[in-house]
């Protein structure tokens, strides 16, 4: 069984007599990535200041390996490494320079410690470069490597991709998935690239209005085969009518023609009741569930932080 990284129990945050934040409650293990999401002004960033310490807990508490933030701050928050959109390094100095620098900071880091973080982010070559050199992923890399350097069980990442190309995009959701597995750290990654939180993260949690809707495996909508079906059929509105009264089935009109979610083994059965009632098809198309779709069904919102 998995070891709980990071537990949040009851969180709340009133600020002026006004709930920012609303009783969240959900636990990240160790080894595993979390996509942190939800629209403009939903209480990401302010949840994320709380589980780092730089925002007081109004009600509840947020425990790191069981070590509370409110009671044991000391020994909670050494659990924690994180970085916020671009990390804030020295660029006259190299990249070890840098690291040496940030481990001056906390007693017990050594340079064997600091070169396995570098190997781990495939970091040997360009580490005694001046980072004033380095590449928007390459920095994004020893930042990473700087909030690793004390190994803590939880790294946070905000907007981790932000900014970098496809290349970058892609070789920094490779570094995170390794240190998920190689290094058991537990993820908590916030972005507002659905795209790239489906490929990367294991689990979701989405907030809105200072409230946690749900939390879900990303995988959750491949397992259950669930597909977006749109149906080019006339007349389109009797096609609708015959889908929900036989089949149960929520269809409506998009841009003229008939979509609805099911599985993808219903979809004979469905076109055999169309044709029967003299409803002419001319053309399917299926597509599986992806995060964006269950996003948007949840929040019923169209803007994403």
């Amino acid at each position: 069984m998995a070891e709980t990284a990071m537990a949040l129990d009851g969180v709340s945050k009133t600020i002026r007599n006004k709930t920012i934040i609303s009783d969240l409650t959900f636990a990240i293990d160790k080894g595993e990535v979390f996509g942190f999401i939800g629209p403009n002004g939903a209480g990401k960033t302010t949840t994320i200041r709380m589980m780092v310490g730089l925002m007081k807990i109004s009600d509840g508490d947020i425990r790191i390996l069981g070590k509370s933030i409110k009671s044991d701050f000391k020994e909670a928050i050494q659990g924690i490494g994180a970085i916020v959109e671009n990390p804030e390094l020295y660029p006259f100095m190299s990249g070890w320079k840098n690291l040496k620098h940030f481990a001056r900071m906390i007693p017990g880091i050594t340079d064997e410690r600091i070169l396995e973080v570098v190997r781990l982010l495939g970091m040997e070559k360009p580490i005694n470069e001046k980072v004033g050199r380095y590449s928007l992923g390459m920095r994004q890399r020893l930042g990473i490597a700087q909030a690793l350097l004390h190994e803590p069980s939880v790294l946070i990442l905000d907007e981790p991709t932000n900014g970098l190309d496809p290349a970058g995009m892609r070789e920094i959701r490779q570094y995170i998935r390794r240190l998920a597995v190689e290094e058991n750290v537990a993820v908590i990654i916030s972005s507002h690239l659905l795209s790239e939180i489906e490929l990367i993260c294991d689990r979701i949690g989405i907030i809105k209005n200072g409230e946690l809707v749900t939390t879900q495996s990303v995988h959750d909508n491949s397992d259950q085969q669930l597909s977006k079906i749109q149906l080019e059929a006339a007349p389109a509105e009797r096609a609708i009518q015959l889908l929900k009264s036989q089949h149960d089935i929520d269809a409506s009109d998009q841009d003229g023609s008939v979509a609805f979610k099911c599985e993808k083994e219903t979809i004979p059965a469905l076109v055999k009741t169309l044709t029967e009632q003299d409803i002419a098809i001319y053309q399917i198309k299926t597509a599986n569930e992806t995060l964006e779709d269950t996003f948007f069904d949840v929040i019923g919102a169209n803007t994403i932080e």
